[in-house]
């Protein structure tokens, strides 16, 4: 192995003939004992990791000659803490736990959230979570944006944990959101196909301009027409970082109150001054994790947890339904709720 250059954070690795058929996480656990295999992990789901150019697994077996890049974020140095944080328990036993996360709650501990994350209630809570995700990330197996609200699953067990991933890897796992969104969304379904990765410039971003960027199928069918705005109803066939945001984003119809991919400055042009404070007053991206639907990891039964509308978001819903000339124009389908049963 030859260490080409390293920087603060960034790293290259050239891979020699002696670490050939390596994992990838486990050649660069042994190129820095710095480097936790936790860490290792956490930079590869991010996008903080390339082979040859490309964003891997961390499974990934590696060839000689492979040049490996790696870009580490500012560690959080303490484990994560037990923190009494109230929880919206909508399931769990001894294997799993599944939470309505309210919006502005971060998943996991991370630079800039080093406490009061679904982790940190989590091991309040639970006391037993899997340790599979390492001392930052106990139990986590999926995660939502911050500013996303709605159902998540974590992990009590190990064995837990790792069927749970083998669901997510096969794309067994079903979630389905809701997402009101600016504009008049052409057509009454359909379905985005483009590639999202790390934005080229911009690494807090994704992009579907990015050069390593993942397939990512979001599909999308409207429930209501408000003129200047569209209520959807998505499923989502992979699980990319910001897929549903980017996917819309990139069709023109960004999630309203969505502050990093164009969903913030729309409301200005609204003149209804109701509905103009009310967009304002949303202080998150106008989504929600209505449905998540996988296996149980013990009895292999299919298990659907539904969670409705948080107040906030039906509270603009109906200012909107205000607003719309003659109401808002129906599309034939069931409402949300029992679409959801």
């Amino acid at each position: 192995m030859s260490i080409e250059n390293q920087e603060s954070q960034n790293l290259s690795f050239t891979v020699d003939s002696a670490q050939a058929g390596q994992r990838l996480d486990v050649f660069l656990s042994q190129a820095d004992p710095a480097f936790s295999r936790s860490q290792i992990k956490y930079a590869v789901e991010e996008g903080n990791v390339t082979v040859n150019g490309r964003e891997p697994k961390a499974s990934q077996h590696l060839k000689a000659g492979d040049r490996v890049e790696l870009h580490l974020e500012p560690a959080v140095e303490a484990a994560a803490a037990p923190q009494d944080i109230p929880l919206n328990i909508v399931y769990e036993d001894g294997s799993i736990i599944v939470v309505n996360k309210p919006a502005g709650m971060v998943v996991h501990p991370a630079p800039g959230n080093p406490d009061q994350t679904l982790v940190n209630a989590l091991l309040f809570h639970c006391r037993d979570l899997s340790g599979i995700g390492g001392f930052l990330r106990p139990g986590i197996v999926h995660r939502l944006d911050k500013e996303t609200s709605g159902l998540i699953v974590a992990a009590k067990s190990d064995e837990a944990h790792r069927k749970l991933s083998a669901q997510f890897e096969k794309h067994d796992v079903h979630k389905k959101y809701i997402a009101l969104c600016w504009g008049d969304v052409k057509g009454a379904s359909g379905e985005i196909v483009l590639p999202v990765g790390r934005h080229p410039k911009d690494r807090k971003k994704m992009s579907t301009k990015s050069r390593h960027g993942k397939d990512a199928l979001t599909l999308w069918k409207v429930r209501e027409r408000y003129g200047t705005a569209t209520l959807l109803d998505i499923e989502i066939k992979t699980g990319r970082t910001h897929q549903i945001r980017v996917h819309l984003a990139e069709r023109g119809y960004p999630v309203i109150g969505d502050m990093v991919y164009g969903g913030a400055s729309k409301g200005q042009s609204v003149k209804n001054a109701a509905l103009k404070a009310g967009i304002k007053a949303l202080s998150r991206q106008a989504l929600h994790a209505a449905e998540l639907s996988f296996l149980h990891p013990q009895s292999g039964e299919r298990m659907v947890f539904t969670a409705p509308l948080p107040r906030d978001l039906e509270g603009l819903l109906d200012l909107f339904r205000s607003a719309s000339p003659g109401g808002p124009g129906q599309t034939g389908l069931q409402t949300w709720k029992d679409a959801l049963r």
